[in-house]
């Protein structure tokens, strides 16, 4: 049986290849519209303490796509895992704050799922693979 990849993997390979060929393939003007949140991960008591104080926030999702689509101001994208990944409690009320504030976001179990999330926020399709 094969492991299923972990989420860092699955951004990984979304960041790989949205910086490879995704954003000129949505029609973007650049592959650093799409950001990663420093946030998530087990660390020393010193470096989570000097992040908090940076403005690192709990629950703020894994990446951003800074792009404004329609009614919203960009998309933030949690990954998961493909199998076993949950959203936590303080995932959910952050998710909620961002769409209140006009923000989409979505969940995203694996490198697929967000790939698709992008294409579908920014209406545009993707070929199959």
């Amino acid at each position: 049986m094969i492991p299923c990849p972990r989420e860092r993997d699955e951004q990984v390979t979304l960041i790989a290849w949205f910086r490879q060929f995704g954003w000129s393939m949505l029609g973007l003007q650049s592959p650093d519209l799409l950001i990663a949140i420093p946030n998530g991960g087990k660390r020393a008591l010193h470096t989570a303490a000097r992040l908090r104080a940076e403005g690192v926030v709990a629950g703020t999702p894994d990446l951003l796509l800074a792009v404004k689509s329609g009614e919203y101001g960009g998309l933030w994208i949690e990954m998961k895992r493909r199998f076993g990944g949950k959203v936590s409690e303080r995932q959910k009320a952050m998710h909620n704050l961002l769409s209140a504030q006009g923000y989409a976001v979505a969940v995203c179990a694996g490198f697929q799922a967000a790939r698709e999330a992008i294409a579908s926020y920014l209406n545009v399709g993707l070929p199959s693979y």
